[in-house]
């Protein structure tokens, strides 16, 4: 004899749809809270972290950290600055870090 399964009418009274929902969407995990304006306050700086995280992927913030801290070693402030500033846009807090000069 199969068995045949009835869903509820109740919808979302359902105890297990309660059990299995949430009543407003979570924030998601990657979402720092800035500011819209704050992210795109300078567009050459968000062209070229989007074109530089297209090519390194996940490993792009610490590839520009690497590349800040290269310039940094050879002194090439302006260099620094733009690399400091695509790390920022990719890991606030491993920008912080370079920063102070911390690793």
């Amino acid at each position: 004899m199969p068995l045949h399964f009835a869903a509820s009418r109740i919808g979302h009274d359902a105890i297990l749809a309660r059990a299995l929902s949430c009543p407003h969407p979570v924030r998601a995990a990657n979402d720092n809270g800035r500011p819209l304006g704050d992210i795109m306050a300078k567009p050459e700086v968000l062209r070229a972290t989007l074109l530089h995280f297209a090519k390194h992927g996940l490993a792009a913030a610490d590839q520009a950290r690497e590349r800040a801290e290269a310039a940094q070693r050879s002194g090439e402030e302006e260099v620094f600055r733009h690399w400091l500033a695509i790390c920022r846009q990719l890991d606030r807090r491993l920008a912080r870090r370079l920063e102070s000069g911390g690793r």
